[in-house]
């Protein structure tokens, strides 16, 4: 029995259905910002110009866990803070995904070497400059801020210029 040749149209509209569920997968994996968030205005005096921000006295520019300093409030994983020389990360908003990532590890990479640390905290992407977030704007929604034992197994020494600023990536473990 002979086939009937496939025609012209079978192979555009095969074309077409592919070209559409790669363009629905490819977008299911990118991530979408909320938008730009705007902090409250700080009371007179009360001002946080690290990390370059317009809102908000000068502070660190990493993330201290510690109670004192420029983290904010508790942990909001365990209501605890956390010590500066253990690998603790606060993860934005949206990678936070409401507590699911609290005390689960996840693998940074930067600097050429690669290492773990636990989501200890939330850095709020939605919320800032106030008391409870030490009077700094809300943290981008694509960030990890890290304790200095995460920068240092990274390699990166406190006087260089990239302590607590350089691009790293991360996956869960």
């Amino acid at each position: 029995m002979k086939q009937a040749p496939t025609s012209f149209a079978t192979y555009l509209l095969l074309f077409v259905v592919l070209l559409a569920t790669s363009s629905v997968l490819v977008d299911g994996q990118k991530c979408k910002p909320s938008g730009n968030i705007k902090g409250k205005k700080p009371p007179k005096g009360k001002y946080n110009q690290g990390d370059d921000s317009d809102c908000c006295e000068a502070g660190n520019a990493n993330l201290h866990f510690e109670k004192g300093g420029d983290g904010g409030a508790l942990s909001k994983c365990d209501g605890k803070y956390h010590s500066d020389d253990i690998p603790v990360v606060a993860s934005s908003t949206g990678w936070f995904n409401n507590m699911k990532r609290c005390h689960k590890f996840i693998k940074i990479h930067g600097n050429g070497r690669s290492m773990k640390a636990m989501v200890v905290d939330e850095c709020d992407s939605t919320m800032g400059c106030d008391k409870d977030h030490d009077y700094q704007p809300p943290c981008p929604n694509n960030i990890v801020d890290a304790s200095k034992a995460v920068w240092k197994a990274l390699g990166v020494k406190e006087s260089d210029d990239r302590f607590g600023f350089m691009d790293v990536t991360w996956s869960d473990t």
